[in-house]
């Protein structure tokens, strides 16, 4: 066992004296060492039961033969930190978490970890943590939110956001945005929709770190309890059969997230953590592979923002082992993967039928005969950017309009709000990309504004930035190259047309290739005051395309 190294031989004394210090005894210290990696805090919903959470695991491993020990991982609540200085810091969270538990589980030798995550950067955080420790590891999330209810509607942390723009703009009264904003979000958990987090917890199952529900099961719901004390069991068989990360997340198995991912139609920022999760067992996924996929993929699945449907509701339809399962109808999926439950994938789903047709279609009758995230190319983005095209709406999908060019989303938002966006434009919002940011922030009150003010059939926004899972509409992110990398984005005027065909997966802007090489000519690396972690950030961050991942 890796924590042999300090608990036995002679020279191992003083790390047992400071184990004895931990209240630890001798017939424990010849008991595997199984680190729990919690991401509670009392600032994120989303992570405000993971104490239960945590404490469910502990139980598990001490029934397994293990001794639990628990640590911390830091957590930023997007929700929160939206739409001011903190959303810089949310993306960039991801390597600091994956970077932190690495130091811990080198610095104290575990031999087995259980990871605790919950929302947006910790799931694809620790997954990336987990792929480079490769140590005997599972996951178990603190669980999706229920969705919120006003006036007999369900809805969600996007009913409100979306509800901002409606009440500036006089289609709803201040009481009714206070009754939203006390209604929506229920529970604790992660948002009650496909957004970020849920998308990534749902998966983890996929890939085969995580067992089944973990990415739908409520975080109310005392199922949630069971399936962590099941995680605390599994991971020592896990740690018997020397099963690691990297046995589970082989390139095979991204195959089936990707594939898993359009039939769902998740957030667009899983076309940023697949990439780096993969980049760090060695594996690299180009984009194109997502557009190949969703070729042959049909969606599913239309859960909030893009439909009516929220997490609960796909939880009760089956879960992703149905949503698997019918997806290999169609042979879509690689079966014989090794997962951390000791099965493989086809053991996982056999017989796992869909309990609502309605939630999870039958593969015959999709939503669309393809998946739900496409990847544009063309000269304004050579290296690709990408839309959640299961979210918009059917006459945006082909659209050629006039450039409404912002440098950061506040000057963006400024005029949405002043009623200076009109039908047909394209707003464009730069240097707000992995190093431009930097941090990549999201832009969810720009995509709010504008479907809250009624052009989300109408107006599209680009950015090299990125969106919240619960953006809704034309809205395409992650341009690459970035403004800040000199990339075609920053090129752009005020009044030059630009045309998107998301069904050709295209994205141009319609300006020659002589004007496009004299404004490169003309352009100018702009100058940013950073300090502390973003400016390190800056400096070493990769493009949106190969996941934001530090070089």
């Amino acid at each position: 066992m890796r924590s042999d190294r300090i608990k036995k031989g002679t020279e191992a004394a003083p790390q047992r004296a400071l184990l004895y210090a931990l209240g630890l005894t001798e017939e424990e210290l010849k008991r595997p060492l199984i680190g729990i990696v919690s991401s509670y805090n009392e600032i994120v919903p989303g992570h405000m039961n993971l104490d239960k959470i945590v404490a469910a695991v502990k139980q598990g491993v001490l029934e397994a033969g293990g001794i639990p020990v628990v640590f911390p991982a830091i957590a930023v609540c997007d929700g929160i930190a939206m739409g001011h200085e903190g959303m810089k810091y949310s993306l960039v969270t991801r390597e600091l978490i994956a970077d932190s538990t690495e130091a811990m589980a080198m610095a104290h030798p575990f031999d087995g970890l259980v990871m605790v995550p919950n929302c947006d950067k910790n799931v694809p955080g620790l997954l990336m943590a987990a792929a480079r420790l490769n140590i005997p590891a599972i996951f178990v999330s603190g669980g999706p939110m229920l969705a919120g209810r006003s006036r007999r509607k369900r809805i969600s942390y996007s009913t409100v956001s979306e509800a901002v723009s409606e009440s500036k703009t006089g289609k709803i009264e201040a009481e009714t945005l206070c009754e939203l904003e006390k209604s929506a979000c229920p529970t604790c958990g992660s948002c009650s929709g496909m957004f970020t987090a849920n998308s990534m917890n749902c998966l983890s199952e996929v890939l085969g770190m995580a067992l089944p529900g973990n990415g739908t099961i409520p975080a109310v719901y005392s199922e949630r309890i069971r399936l962590a004390k099941r995680a605390g069991m599994q991971i020592m068989e896990l740690l018997r059969a020397n099963i690691c990360p990297r046995d589970i997340m082989v390139k095979e198995a991204f195959e089936n997230a990707l594939t898993i991912d359009m039939a769902l139609g998740c957030s667009t920022n899983s076309m940023l953590h697949l990439p780096a999760i993969a980049h760090e067992c060695g594996i690299e996924i180009d984009l194109q592979q997502a557009n190949d996929i969703s070729e042959k993929t049909p969606n599913l699945c239309h859960l909030a923002p893009a439909g009516e449907y929220y997490i609960e509701d796909l939880n009760e339809a089956g879960g992703i082992p149905a949503l698997m399962h019918e997806v290999q109808k169609a042979e879509l999926l690689h079966t014989n993967l090794m997962t951390c439950t000791g099965k493989t994938v086809g053991e996982n789903i056999a017989g796992k039928e869909i309990l609502d047709t309605d939630v999870i279609r039958l593969i015959h009758n999709p939503y669309s005969p393809k998946g739900g995230i496409a990847v544009l190319k063309g000269n304004l983005a050579p290296e690709g950017c990408v839309v959640k095209k299961s979210a918009v709406d059917e006459k945006m999908l082909t659209h050629t309009g006039r450039a409404r060019v912002f440098d950061g989303e506040e000057q963006a938002l400024s005029a949405i709000y002043a009623g200076d966006i009109h039908p047909g434009d394209v707003v464009v919002i730069r240097y707000e990309g992995p190093k431009g940011g930097p941090g990549m922030r999201e832009m969810l009150n720009p995509t709010s504004a504008i479907m809250g003010s009624g052009l989300g059939d109408c107006v599209a926004l680009i950015t090299d930035g990125r969106f919240s899972g619960a953006t809704r509409g034309a809205a395409i992110g992650h341009v690459s190259p970035e403004a800040a990398d000199g990339g075609t984005i920053a090129l752009i005027h005020d009044g030059d047309k630009i045309a998107i065909d998301i069904p050709a997966c295209t994205i141009n802007v319609l300006v020659s290739e002589e004007e496009l090489e004299k404004r490169r000519n003309e352009w100018r690396p702009r100058q940013q005051k950073l300090k502390g972690y973003l400016k390190r950030y800056a400096r070493d961050v990769s493009s949106g395309s190969r996941g934001a991942v530090l070089l």
